[in-house]
C-alpha cells in the first residue's frame, strides 16, 4: 500500500461533506446550507497512525451526468486523478435522495465507502437504516457519522483504508443490475467495445452506459482511441437508443433514471424502517409561515432590515472605542514627534487613512455573523425560494440569488459562486448583476454618510439602500435579458434543507475568515492609496494663498489677550478655549485652501463637470475614483482629504458638514457608491468568469447607472427643496 493514499469525499449539497472534510484535515472551509457552496475541490492532509492520507473535497452534485460545472469537476476527477477511495457522504435523514449519485459512483467501478451521515437526524426523525444490510446489497463498507459532532470519523478513516487493502487484493465492485432491456443494451455496447480491442479509460461496462446515454465527453474520448472503429460502436447504441423509444416512448437516459430510482426504491425498502414519529416536523412548520407566499417576502424584508439595523446600532459601542483608541495614537505622535514631513505623513496619511477605515471592523464582523447566522441555518435557501417570482422579472430563478445575497458580503466569492448556475445565459446574466449589491467595503461610506446626516434613521436608510440596490439589480436584469440574453427561462429546483441549529463556532469561523479580507486590505492596498493621497494633497508645497492666514491669527491672539487682561481669572479658561477654537477653524481653512490647489485638488476641480449635476464636490468625486480599487479606500481618502489625522474620532463627520454638504449630497453621494463600477478585484473576477468584453461593459453600464439614479434623487430632491 502507498504511504500516502488520496481519498476524495463526494456527496449530496447540505450532506455535511465540508464538514467532514473539516473535521478531517482541521481546515476552515466554508459550510454553507445551500446547493452548490463547494464549486471547486478543496485538498487537506491527514495524518492517521503510520499513513498520509490527502483527502480532497469534491463539489456537491446530484449525479455525475456532466451537466454542471459540478458534475464535470466531480467526474473528471474520479477518473482522470484515480483516488484511492471515493467516500461517498450520504444524508441519511434522506437516503433515497443521496442514493442517486451513489448509485452513479457504484458503476465508476472504483473502491468506495458509503457513509451515513447525519445519523443523529435520521433517527430523531424515526428512520432506523441497516448498515450491515446495506453494505451487503452494494458490495461495500458503510458507517454512521454525525459530521457537525465530530462521531465516527475515526471509524470512517479506518474503513476507508481497508477497502483500499481488499481492492489491493483484488476485491472487484458490485454491478447494479437494471431492467432486461436495458441489460442488452449495455451488452451489446460492450461487445461491440471489446470486439474492435479499443482501449479507453473507466470500466468497460461504465464506458457502455455512458455511450448510450450519449454523453459527448466519453463519445469523444472514444473516437480518440477507436477512429473510424468507433462510428461502428455509436450505430449499435443508436439503434438500442431506438429500441428504447420504441418500447418506452422515452430517451434511454429518461428510462434508465426511471430503472435507478427503481433500483434505490428496492434499497430502501430492504434497508429502512420508518418508526412512528413523536415529534412535530419543525421546519415543515416553520416553513409554513416563512416560505408563505403572501408572509414570507415581509418576513425576509424584516429580517434584512433588522440586520442592517443591528450592524449600526450595536456596532456603534465598539466603533466609539476605537475611534478613541485612534484618536490617542494621533495625540501620541503628535506630541512625540517634531513638526516634520514624517510625522505629517503618519498623522495626515498613515493614521487618517486607515484610522477612517479600522473604526469599521465592528459593524463589518456583525454583517459577517448575520449572513453566516442565515447560511448555517438554512434560511439563505429559503430566501432563493422566495425570490424565485420575483426573480422570473430578470428571466432568472430563485437559484441566481443565492450568488447575489452572497455578494452583501463580497462581489468577488459571490460572482464565483455562480457556477453553480447551468445555464451560461443565466451565469453571465447573474454576475452582471451582482456588482449592484452592496457589498460590506460600501458599508463605512454608508455609515460616515448616513450617520453623519440621518443621525437615528441611518440604519433605516443603509437598509433602503440594500433593498434598492436588489430592485436595481433585478429590474437590470430584465433590460440585459431582453437585449443580450433572450431565450428560454431555466426550470428551478431548490432543494430545502431542514432548519439546523448553529453552532457558535461555525458561525465565528465563519465570520473572522471573510473579516480577514477587510483586515488584509488595511496593510495593504488602503495603506498605499492613503500615502499616495496624501502625497497628492501636500504637494505642491509652494501655495499661494488667498489670505494671510498667519496675520489673522497674530490678530486673533492680541485681541484675546486684551479681553482676558479685562476678565476675572475664574473666566479666563473660557476665553483660552474660545481662542484655541477660533484658531482651529482658521487652520482648517488653511489646510483646505493648500488641498484645494495641490495636485489631487487639480484631480478633483478637472472631475467637476462629470459630479457636479449630481451634487457632488471635488473632495468626494476623488474619493469616489479612487474608490475603483476598493470601496473601503473612499473613506480612507476623504480621511486624509479633510485632515482628520490628529482630531477626535467624529473628525470626520464634522468635516463633512463644516465642507458645506447637505443630507441630499449625501444620499446621492451613497447612491453613487451603492451603483457604481465595482472594486478591481470584481472586475478581475468577471473578466475571467466571462469574458473581458462583459468585464469592460459592466464597467460602464454600473457607472452610467449609478450616475443616472444619483442624478434622478439630487434633482428630484432639489425640485422638493430638500437641496
Amino acid at each position: 500500500m502507498s504511504s500516502q493514499l488520496t481519498i476524495a469525499l463526494a456527496g449530496n449539497p447540505n450532506c455535511g461533506k465540508t464538514t467532514i472534510f473539516n473535521n478531517l484535515t482541521g481546515a476552515r472551509q466554508k459550510v454553507g446550507n445551500w446547493p452548490g457552496v463547494t464549486v471547486e475541490k478543496k485538498e487537506g492532509i491527514l495524518k492517521y497512525k503510520n499513513q498520509t492520507l490527502k483527502i480532497v473535497d469534491l463539489p456537491g452534485t446530484y449525479s455525475l451526468t456532466p451537466f454542471s460545472i459540478e458534475e464535470i469537476t466531480a467526474r473528471d476527477f474520479i477518473l482522470n486523478e484515480s483516488p484511492d477511495i471515493v467516500v461517498n457522504i450520504i444524508d441519511a435523514s434522506n437516503l433515497e435522495r443521496s442514493l442517486f449519485l451513489a448509485i452513479q459512483i457504484l458503476e465508476l467501478g472504483r473502491p468506495a465507502l458509503f457513509v451515513l451521515n447525519m445519523a443523529d437526524v435520521a433517527e430523531a426523525n424515526g428512520i432506523k437504516i441497516d448498515e450491515k444490510k446495506l453494505s451487503r446489497l452494494l458490495g461495500l463498507p458503510v458507517v454512521f457519522t454525525v459530521g457537525n459532532k465530530n462521531k465516527g470519523i475515526d471509524s470512517l478513516i479506518q474503513a476507508a483504508i481497508d477497502e483500499i487493502f481488499r481492492f489491493e487484493k483484488g476485491k472487484q465492485s458490485r454491478d447494479i443490475r437494471y431492467s432486461q432491456e436495458m441489460e442488452t443494451c449495455i451488452s451489446k455496447v460492450e461487445t461491440e467495445i471489446i470486439e474492435y480491442n479499443i482501449v479507453i479509460e473507466g470500466l468497460l461496462r461504465w464506458n457502455a452506459i455512458k455511450i448510450l446515454e450519449d454523453d459527448k465527453i466519453v463519445k469523444e474520448r472514444l473516437e480518440t482511441a477507436a477512429g473510424s472503429d468507433a462510428k461502428k460502436v455509436f450505430d449499435v447504441a443508436q439503434e438500442c437508443r431506438a429500441r428504447i423509444w420504441d418500447l418506452f416512448e422515452d430517451d434511454f437516459e429518461i428510462v434508465l433514471t426511471d430503472d435507478r430510482y427503481g433500483v434505490i426504491a428496492g434499497i430502501v425498502k430492504e434497508t429502512v424502517s420508518n418508526l412512528a414519529r413523536k415529534r412535530i416536523d419543525m421546519s415543515r412548520n416553520i416553513d409554513l409561515v416563512l416560505t408563505d407566499r403572501f408572509f414570507g417576502l415581509p418576513v425576509f424584508v424584516f429580517f434584512i432590515w433588522a440586520m442592517f439595523q443591528l450592524t449600526f446600532s450595536l456596532g456603534a459601542y465598539p466603533m466609539e472605542w476605537i475611534e478613541v483608541g485612534v484618536s490617542s495614537l494621533s495625540g501620541i505622535i503628535d506630541n512625540l514627534m517634531p513638526p516634520s514631513m514624517v510625522k505629517d505623513l503618519l498623522l495626515n496619511g498613515i493614521i487618517a487613512g486607515i484610522g477612517s477605515v479600522v473604526i469599521f471592523l465592528p459593524n463589518i464582523l456583525i454583517l459577517f455573523f448575520c449572513i453566516a447566522l442565515f447560511e448555517d441555518t438554512g434560511y439563505m435557501a429559503r430566501a432563493a425560494f422566495l425570490m424565485d417570482r420575483v426573480m422570473h422579472t430578470s428571466g432568472l430563478h430563485g437559484k441566481s440569488f443565492i450568488p447575489m445575497l452572497m455578494g452583501f458580503g463580497c462581489n468577488v466569492p459571490a460572482i464565483m459562486a455562480t457556477r453553480t448556475l447551468e445555464s451560461p445565459k443565466d451565469r453571465i446574466l447573474t454576475i452582471l448583476m451582482t456588482p449592484f449589491m452592496s457589498c460590506s467595503a460600501r458599508l463605512p461610506v454608508y455609515i460616515v454618510l448616513a450617520g453623519s446626516f440621518f443621525a437615528d434613521k441611518a440604519g433605516t436608510v443603509i437598509f433602503i439602500l440594500y433593498f434598492a440596490g436588489i430592485l436595481i439589480a433585478i429590474l437590470s436584469g430584465r433590460l440585459l435579458r431582453t437585449l443580450f440574453f433572450k431565450g428560454e427561462e431555466a426550470p428551478f429546483i431548490m432543494e430545502l434543507p431542514p432548519y439546523r441549529m448553529p453552532m457558535l463556532k461555525s458561525l465565528l469561523i465563519h465570520m473572522w475568515d471573510r473579516s480577514k479580507m477587510f483586515l488584509k486590505k488595511m496593510g495593504g492596498v488602503i495603506l498605499i492609496g492613503s500615502i499616495i493621497i496624501w502625497a497628492l494633497s501636500s504637494f505642491p508645497k509652494t501655495t499661494s494663498y488667498s489670505m494671510d492666514y498667519e496675520g489673522q491669527k497674530d490678530t486673533i491672539k492680541a485681541v484675546y489677550v486684551q479681553k482676558k487682561a479685562n476678565t476675572e481669572n475664574q473666566e479666563i479658561h473660557i476665553l483660552d478655549t474660545l481662542l484655541i477654537q477660533e484658531l482651529n477653524g482658521i487652520e482648517n481653512k488653511k489646510e483646505q485652501e493648500q488641498v484645494s490647489k495641490s495636485y489631487i485638488g487639480m484631480i478633483g476641480k478637472g472631475l467637476t463637470p462629470f459630479f457636479e449635476p449630481i451634487g457632488i464636490g471635488w473632495q468626494a468625486s476623488v474619493a469616489l475614483v479612487t474608490g475603483f480599487v476598493a470601496k473601503e479606500v473612499v473613506v480612507s481618502t476623504m480621511g486624509v482629504l479633510y485632515g482628520v489625522g490628529n482630531d477626535g474620532g467624529d473628525a470626520l463627520e464634522k468635516a463633512l458638514k463644516q465642507s458645506g454638504m447637505t443630507a441630499l449630497e449625501a444620499l446621492s453621494m451613497m447612491v453613487f457608491v451603492l451603483l457604481y463600477v465595482p472594486c478591481f478585484a470584481t472586475i478581475i473576477a468577471i473578466s475571467r468568469e466571462t469574458a473581458a468584453k462583459w468585464a469592460c461593459f459592466n464597467v460602464i453600464y454600473t457607472t452610467m447607472v449609478a450616475w443616472g439614479m444619483s442624478f434622478l434623487v439630487y434633482r428630484t430632491g432639489m425640485i422638493l427643496g430638500f437641496g
